[in-house]
């Protein structure tokens, strides 16, 4: 039985079966396995759906808009570019419709679910911008929290007391998701109001004043977060289909 040809090295034919035992020796096989199912899935759901249908207009505006901003305008620079990047004007032209429906399809199959999914993922997605100080003892803490009421620099008691690197800035840390922190500690944050003092609070063995300078609560407003909660929702959905397949490997 002829074995069949997978591509060629230097026109030495490497067969499937071999390119399968290359993958497998690099640990690369279930990967490039579940590259396949993610595809398969993808394709069957967008072939048996006819609501992610796309304005054929649409794909060729975005092939006009590309080819102007990447100054390929003239046809023959065009067709160089398609073959220096492995591909023909068709193939192209296809990319981006699926591209299109692909996108579609994260939407339709995404929205209903999406603000339940944002109020359970909530917490981890409010952020915080603190200041702390960081000491061994609740004495030196106690000591510390004083000063400041009685109008010493927070900032300058950081850089000499505080035994965290941050102390360097100030002892700024920047944005903190809520649901990362101790729950003590989030809740005196919520509990507090911007430019307010919380603690001393034991943390790690550790004591901490905190400042707090700004709440940066989410919101689906934010494009980048929901694009990137529909992905979340995406991938799960995905999985679980992928999960359902019956899968057999055949090299012969």
């Amino acid at each position: 039985m002829e074995t069949l040809s997978f591509l060629s090295i230097d026109d030495q034919p490497i067969s499937i079966e071999q390119t399968v035992k290359y993958l497998q020796s690099s640990g690369k096989l279930g990967q490039f396995i579940s590259d396949v199912l993610r595809q398969y899935v993808i394709e069957q759901e967008i072939q048996g759906r006819d609501d992610v249908d796309i304005n054929p207009a649409l794909t060729e505006q975005t092939v006009i808009d590309f080819r102007l901003k990447n100054q390929l305008a003239d046809p023959q620079a065009f067709q160089e570019w398609l073959a220096r990047n492995g591909t023909d004007y068709q193939r192209f032209h296809a990319s981006i419709t699926s591209s299109f429906k692909l996108e579609k399809l994260k939407n339709l199959l995404t929205q209903a679910k999406l603000p339940e999914y944002f109020i359970e993922q909530k917490i981890f997605l409010d952020r915080v911008v603190l200041s702390r100080i960081v000491v061994d003892s609740r004495e030196l803490a106690e000591e510390l929290q004083l000063q400041i009421a009685e109008g010493g620099s927070f900032e300058q008691l950081a850089k000499e007391y505080s035994v965290l690197d941050d102390r360097l800035v100030n002892g700024m840390m920047g944005p903190i998701s809520r649901g990362t922190m101790p729950d003590k500690l989030r809740a005196a944050i919520d509990a507090a109001n911007p430019g307010e003092l919380v603690g001393p609070i034991e943390i790690d063995g550790r004591y901490g004043l905190f400042r707090v300078e700004q709440f940066l609560p989410a919101s689906l407003d934010d494009i980048q977060l929901k694009q990137a909660l529909q992905n979340e929702l995406f991938e799960k959905w995905l999985a679980e289909k992928i999960q359902k397949l019956t899968v057999k490997l055949q090299v012969s």
